[in-house]
């Protein structure tokens, strides 16, 4: 059986098309790959921290934070400011400069997550910059349900009986009241 000249040209053409493709996978997931780290895990990196692209976890240090339009120098701390921890936390600076100001959630004691490249100059050089909602991730209060507004102290009712009316806020009710989005 004698192969014709059309169809190895078109598996030449075809292997080339295929090795193109998996080339340009292979050397796109190495580029797009960023790795989670502390601020402690970052010290103990080496060599490592300064070629990689990373991700770094922090609370804004309280009086830190200066901004010139979009360029964000700031501090982070390993814990928040007003946890027993925070004066033995760990600190990065981190100067930010991206295309976007930062988040409008972003403040002091914000947890903010920085991603970018760690300098030999010990700076980090972040060029995306998060911040969570603190107002989101606050716990419940004991006996409340997640997501449920605080009620008021329960009321007795005219005759005094046991049974107790428990009553919300008016505006909470009406039909023109905001609700909150999650």
């Amino acid at each position: 059986m004698k192969t014709s000249p059309n169809s190895v040209r078109i598996g030449i053409a075809v292997a080339i098309i295929v090795g193109t493709i998996g080339w340009l996978a292979w050397s796109g997931y190495g580029s797009n790959k960023s790795y989670y780290v502390t601020i402690p895990e970052l010290g103990s990196m080496g060599d490592k921290a300064y070629h990689s692209q990373l991700r770094v976890e922090g609370f804004v240090q309280p009086g830190s934070i200066e901004q010139n339009g979009t360029h964000v120098t700031f501090v982070l701390n390993e814990f928040e400011s007003h946890s027993p921890k925070a004066a033995s936390g760990r600190l990065l600076t981190v100067n930010y400069k991206g295309a976007e100001p930062p988040p409008d959630t972003f403040k002091d004691d914000a947890q903010a997550l920085a991603e970018g490249s760690y300098g030999h100059d010990g700076v980090f050089h972040a060029n995306v910059l998060q911040a969570k909602c603190a107002s989101k991730y606050a716990p419940a209060q004991p006996g409340q349900q997640p997501g449920m507004q605080p009620a008021t102290k329960p009321a007795a009712t005219p005759n005094n009986s046991p049974r107790a009316a428990v009553q919300a806020p008016a505006a909470a009710n009406s039909p023109a009241a905001p609700t909150a989005a999650n």
